[in-house]
């Protein structure tokens, strides 16, 4: 077993409902490590706890419950490391949503875990394409999905804070 193989093996990724207190938790952590990176690139400061709050509310993970929606959990040595949603838009297409992992837990390999997770999860329904959307701040995500074959697309959604979209063909 190489040093790699022994690195992945303390990894485990599983579905888990949305609305479990771990889910919870890793959606909040998900949201104020976003927030804070937006709030402090056009603000000059971090997140309060008021607004991480009030984005909780306007911004549901509902739709990433069965049967149109998954929701993901990365474990590193047992511990909720990180997590990724799924949820199908259409017969042919889902969208990847709150892709995350604890900044501690980053460079490990969970991130790779999650996005084959998550494709594997899209082929089980039968979709031929993933797509997702995200801001050109965040590099390191955009870095993620390209090296993953993700490749820049025309917008198909206008939330507010996106600013770029991609998509990956999945191989059936």
């Amino acid at each position: 077993m190489t040093h790699t193989d022994t690195a992945l093996a303390r990894w485990a990724v599983a579905p888990l409902l949305v609305a479990a207190p771990e889910s919870a938790a890793l959606l909040r952590a998900y949201l104020t490590d976003v927030a804070d990176r937006w709030y402090e690139l056009h603000h000059g400061r971090r997140s309060t706890a008021e607004e991480i709050e009030r984005h909780l509310r306007e911004m549901p993970s509902d739709d990433l419950a069965p049967p149109d929606g998954a929701f993901l959990v990365a474990r590193h040595d047992g511990e909720p490391a990180g997590c990724v949603g799924l949820r199908r838009l259409d017969a042919r297409t889902a969208e990847l949503r709150r892709m995350f992992l604890h900044p501690a837990k980053r460079r490990r390999g969970g991130a790779s875990l999650l996005l084959a997770a998550a494709e594997h999860q899209a082929r089980t329904w039968g979709v031929h394409r993933i797509v997702l959307d995200t801001r050109l701040d965040l590099v390191e995500a955009r870095t993620l999905y390209e090296h993953h074959g993700f490749t820049e697309i025309p917008p198909y959604s206008h939330a507010p804070h996106s600013e770029i979209w991609y998509g990956k063909p999945l191989a059936t």
